[in-house]
C-alpha cells in the first residue's frame, strides 16, 4: 500500500491552500491508497475526514504535526494535542504511553523546525521522515543518513500545502493498512 503520511488543510493549517475534500479526492485520482491529515498543532479534523473517507472510498488517518522546542514531530494515535509548547522527549513519551507513534519531520529542513542532529538524543522516536515533499534533497539525504546510522525507520511524506504537491513523496506499507491502529503497528514492527 502508498500512503501519504503528512498533508495539511486549509481548514486547520493555516498555511495550507487545499481544501481538505479536494485534497483527499486528488490523492483518491492519483492512485494512493490512503492519506494522513496532520495539521499544525491540530487533530480536530477526525470528524469531517471520516465522512470523507467513506464517500471517496480512501483510508484517511488524521495524526498531528506538533512543533517541540527541538522542532516538529508527526504524532499518530495522540488522544489530545497539548495545549503548551513541550520538548521532544516530553511528546514522544506522552505518544507511546497512548499507545501512538512519533515521527521525525523534515528534520534537516532551513527553517528552525527539524530536529537535525538532536534526533540522537532522544529515545523512542517511531520513525524519521527521510523524504519530504518540501525539502531539498540534499536535506532529505542528510535525514535518511541518520535514520539509516540509528536503526530508525524511514518515511516518505509530501508534506503538501498546495495540492499538486500531495504524492509528491509517499510510504509503501508492507501490510494492509485499513485504520490508525493499522498504520501505528506496521510503523512501529518496521513494515515501512
Amino acid at each position: 500500500m502508498i500512503i501519504d503520511l503528512h498533508f495539511h488543510t486549509l481548514q486547520y493549517s493555516p498555511c495550507s491552500y487545499i481544501d481538505m475534500e479536494e485534497g483527499i479526492k486528488y490523492a483518491k485520482d492519483i492512485g494512493l491508497d490512503g492519506i494522513c491529515i496532520t495539521d499544525h498543532d491540530s487533530n480536530e479534523a477526525n470528524i469531517y475526514a471520516k465522512e470523507l473517507e467513506k464517500k471517496y472510498g480512501l483510508m484517511i488517518v488524521v495524526g498531528t504535526e506538533i512543533l517541540t522546542y527541538e522542532g516538529d514531530i508527526l504524532c499518530f494515535g495522540i488522544n489530545e494535542v497539548p495545549k503548551t509548547k513541550i520538548h521532544a522527549q516530553e511528546l514522544i513519551d506522552l505518544v507511546s504511553s497512548q499507545g501512538g507513534v512519533t515521527i521525525s519531520a523534515h528534520p534537516f529542513r532551513n527553517n528552525g523546525r527539524g530536529m537535525g542532529e538532536l534526533i540522537a538524543d532522544v529515545k523512542g522516536l517511531s520513525a524519521v521522515e527521510t523524504f519530504n515533499g518540501n525539502t531539498s534533497s540534499e536535506n532529505n539525504l542528510k535525514a535518511y543518513s541518520i535514520a539509516s546510522k540509528l536503526n530508525i525507520p524511514c518515511i516518505g511524506a509530501s508534506d503538501a500545502h498546495k495540492i499538486q504537491n500531495i504524492g509528491k513523496y509517499a510510504t509503501k506499507f508492507f501490510d494492509v493498512i485499513t485504520n490508525e491502529k493499522d498504520l501505528i503497528r506496521a510503523i512501529k514492527e518496521g513494515k515501512v
